[in-house]
């Protein structure tokens, strides 16, 4: 039994059976996961005694809530598939190609769709993918795919960051955020419940030189992790990403037109939510999905005729993408001139959503 997985064109590495999906380099990821272990590991070993004799038990309690939200938060958006976008078909390779060299719709590679709302969009076509990058889709050239909902690749996770673990990546530096500044406050408090029993701090500091190392972890972490919460907190609120931030993709002080952002609700709070709190849709690639294999074919030929069958309709929503993917074998059956028919309106839902007019 063959799964999709296992025919993935990016430099995404899959395991546990097509389940977890990341980046290509790791590294720094495990580096990430050391650090928070080996400074919660110390915090737990040198400053939880004391502190829960001298102030309160639930101390530890409170600490090992945040450790394992920190991990599953870091895990989940790690082993989570951003939001690639699935490669194009032998078929629709071909045809746009066609379209290409007879000058009908593709106009120096970019295509010009009007939202309902009144937007205009340019899509972009990606040489790598074979697509038109939808709204707020692009390129990640670490991973080698077309991600939605694009923010940035982040080294520190070992994976893009995007659709469907940008709110995992959100709750990972929230509580990242909490436990630094938790530590640091005892670590200070323990230093000075021990010097009112010392004469100096210096004293008190030799008798637990763990909490100090402790101590000045967090102090250089807390600047930077608070500093990237709260501006992801800042783009969440206006919903827009990091790739559009810095392109100032809706910046209007540029344009002589009033050019505003599509995927804004208006409202902060709604943004908050809708990005935070809705719904996810599932992944675009169906790794799991089961490959027949037929006696005598090799795989690449049957991973061709595979792809030939399947198209991809992209539906856009209010803050990013979702679709829908069907099996259509009777084509081949159908005359040439009405397959072509249906290949341009196949390749029409799958680039242009029904949001576009």
């Amino acid at each position: 039994m063959v799964r999709k997985w296992q025919f993935i064109e990016s430099k995404n590495r899959v395991y546990c059976n097509g389940r977890c999906i990341t980046g290509q380099n790791i590294g720094i990821l495990i580096l990430a996961l050391f650090l928070i272990t080996i400074t919660s590991g110390l915090f737990f070993a040198f400053d939880c005694p004391y502190l829960t004799k001298e102030l309160s038990p639930t101390i530890p309690v409170f600490a090992a809530i945040l450790f394992l939200s920190v991990i599953c938060c870091i895990l989940r958006t790690a082993c989570t598939d951003p939001g690639i976008l699935p490669r194009a078909t032998p078929d629709e390779i071909l045809y746009l190609e066609k379209e290409n060299s007879q000058n009908i719709t593709l106009a120096g590679q970019v295509m010009v769709v009007q939202m309902r709302s009144g937007h205009t969009l340019q899509l972009k076509y990606c040489q790598t993918c074979k697509l038109f990058r939808p709204p707020r889709v692009s390129h990640c050239s670490l991973c080698n795919a077309c991600i939605a909902n694009f923010d940035h690749h982040c080294p520190w996770v070992g994976n893009c960051i995007g659709l469907r673990n940008y709110r995992y990546f959100y709750f990972f530096l929230f509580s990242l955020s909490i436990l630094c500044v938790y530590i640091f406050v005892f670590n200070i408090v323990h230093i000075a419940l021990r010097a009112q029993k010392n004469s100096t701090v210096a004293d008190a500091i030799r008798e637990t030189p763990a909490t100090m190392i402790e101590a000045l972890i967090c102090f250089f972490s807390i600047w930077s992790v608070i500093g990237l919460w709260s501006y992801h907190t800042y783009l969440i609120c206006r919903s827009i990403t990091t790739n559009e931030d810095i392109k100032d993709t809706w910046n209007t002080s540029d344009h002589e037109e009033n050019i505003k952002n599509p995927f804004s609700r208006g409202n902060g709070w709604l943004n908050c939510f809708g990005t935070l709190c809705g719904p996810l849709p599932p992944s675009f690639l169906n790794l799991r999905t089961i490959v027949q294999q037929e006696n005598n074919i090799p795989m690449t030929t049957m991973r061709m005729n595979d792809s030939l069958q399947e198209t991809t309709k992209y539906h856009t929503g209010e803050n990013g993408i979702s679709n829908n993917r069907v099996r259509d074998s009777s084509v081949s059956n159908l005359p040439r001139s009405f397959q072509q028919q249906q290949q341009q309106q196949q390749h029409q839902e799958r680039y242009l959503p029904p949001d576009y007019a």
